[in-house]
């Protein structure tokens, strides 16, 4: 029997650290090349992490919720007849160093499976490594509630078998023992009662539902997200439930209901991609000067425009007008596609546009972009920026689609924002923000009439880009979206 260690491997991108999402598997669970194995989510997305070897899962050193740097030792595997596994710890609990365990990731490339005769077929995998495999079937992936009750299942088996073999052993040393084949995560026995997977726990914590107030309606009892939101939905009723910890008394708060239904404090760890974002913004307010410029429209004309197009079975939508009059804007004031390159000491003026979408998600801010929105036609544009929204919000946005970006578009409007100042996107020159469109009197044609209007806001990097380009650049975007046959004169 040999042990292989398996350490988090480098995912791109210059990232450092990954948090542990979710396990897909178990302590004692038998794997297959590229099953699967973990969801990590990194600075920019969550990553699929598949096993680099076929074995038995022996021990998961890294909790779901936990960060854990590249390098840092995760998993252990047993291998059956395998010769190129890293010896497992001694008994004094000693484990390899991160530098040892990131070169034991980078060396799992073809040790490990039995070499077939024939030259083999290498697989593609889904983080960048693996080796070659004697069969191209793909492991299938149990559902969530499935391996829940998979994880349950191996874990009475393994309960069930050390009473067995050990009959006479005491209480204490069985506890003792647990650790070496499965380092079991703390938790109290109010939570050990609860059934659930850690992305529902970790909904659970953030609306500061009890988990053991609730009753599970998925199989076996799983408590399922549904049940979360329902009970977060029902605060009264669970400040009823229990105590006010928070304040130290029963009962409601002086300040008001409102108050007795909160906790005083809250605090939840700075990671992933709110604390990129944060970094980000943080980094690009303080390096770019930043100047912002406000157009009031009226946009009745691109409203009855796509109302037209959606009858008409065209795709369609005021986002991706917006987002087509912005790459027509940009072909005539290229300064706003640009990069201030500080390391060569040279402005880089772009000939594509990479359109980054600001979308809000329940992981926090994300602006993936779409390669060459320039080429796009509107319908491309409308069904693009409609899959990469809900990718987003999936947590299915890729690096790739998170990087690059030469310009971007923020919809307020969405939340009833009328006008803001938004920050730039790092690296790039200009964003621009579209509002909420709302009825209003307006001019018309020397009367007032109730027309559709809109607030444009460009914030754009000042040593790139001058006062007068900016509004040059935000006239033409705004007489598009007033007067959609305005185009034909500008390309």
């Amino acid at each position: 029997m040999t042990v292989k260690e398996f350490a988090l491997p480098d995912l791109g991108e210059g990232l450092t650290e990954s948090e542990i999402v979710e396990w897909h598997v178990a302590v004692g669970d038998l794997v297959t090349l590229n099953q699967p194995i973990a969801e990590v989510e990194t600075a920019k997305a969550i990553v699929s992490l598949p096993s680099p070897v076929a074995g038995k899962i022996s021990a998961l050193h890294a909790e779901p919720g936990a960060t854990v740097q590249v390098g840092t030792r995760i998993v252990t595997f047993e291998l059956d007849g395998g010769s190129g596994g890293v010896d497992a710890p001694d008994a004094g609990g000693a484990t390899a160093d991160a530098s040892a365990g990131a070169e034991s990731a980078k060396a799992d490339g073809g040790d490990t499976a039995p070499a077939p005769e024939a030259a083999p077929e290498r697989n593609s995998v889904l983080v960048g490594y693996g080796p070659a495999v004697e069969s191209g079937k793909r492991p299938t992936r149990k559902p969530r509630g499935a391996r829940a009750a998979s994880a349950e299942a191996v874990t009475a088996t393994v309960a069930e078998t050390a009473q067995a073999t050990e009959p006479k052993a005491a209480a204490e040393p069985a506890a003792e023992t647990a650790p070496a084949t499965a380092p079991a995560p703390a938790a109290t026995p109010a939570e050990a009662r609860t059934k659930t997977t850690p992305p529902v726990r970790k909904l659970a914590a953030d609306r500061g539902v009890d988990l053991t107030q609730l009753t599970g309606t998925g199989p076996d009892g799983i408590i399922t997200r549904d049940d979360v939101l329902s009970a977060a939905e029902q605060p009264s009723e669970q400040a009823q439930s229990g105590e006010d910890t928070a304040a130290g008394t029963s009962g409601q708060s002086p300040r008001g209901a409102l108050a007795g239904t909160r906790a005083r404090e809250t605090r939840t760890p700075i990671k992933s991609v709110r604390k990129a974002t944060a970094a980000a913004m943080v980094a690009s307010a303080f390096t770019a000067p930043h100047v912002t410029e406000f157009l009031t429209i009226d946009v009745t004309r691109t409203v009855e425009l796509v109302a037209k197009l959606k009858a008409k079975g065209t795709a369609a939508s005021v986002l991706s007008v917006v987002a087509k009059a912005l790459c027509i804007g940009v072909a005539r004031n290229p300064s706003l596609n640009s990069r201030w390159d500080a390391d060569a000491n040279e402005i880089v003026e772009f000939g594509y546009i990479n359109l980054g979408i600001a979308v809000a998600t329940p992981r926090g801010l994300m602006v993936p972009n779409l390669k060459d929105a320039d080429a796009m036609s509107l319908a491309d544009l409308t069904e693009a920026i409609g899959d990469l929204a809900r990718n987003a919000r999936a947590s299915k946005a890729t690096p790739a689609s998170l990087n690059g970006g030469t310009i971007s578009i923020t919809n307020v409007g969405v939340f009833g924002i009328d006008a803001g100042t938004p920050i730039l996107n790092p690296g790039e020159a200009a964003i621009l923000a579209m509002g909420a469109v709302r009825k209003m009197p307006w001019e018309h044609h020397g009367d007032i009439a109730l027309r559709d209007i809109m607030t444009l806001s460009l914030s754009f990097d000042h040593r790139l880009v001058d006062g007068e380009q900016g509004a040059r650049f935000l006239t033409d975007v705004g007489s598009i979206l007033n007067d959609p046959g305005t185009v034909l004169t500008m390309v």
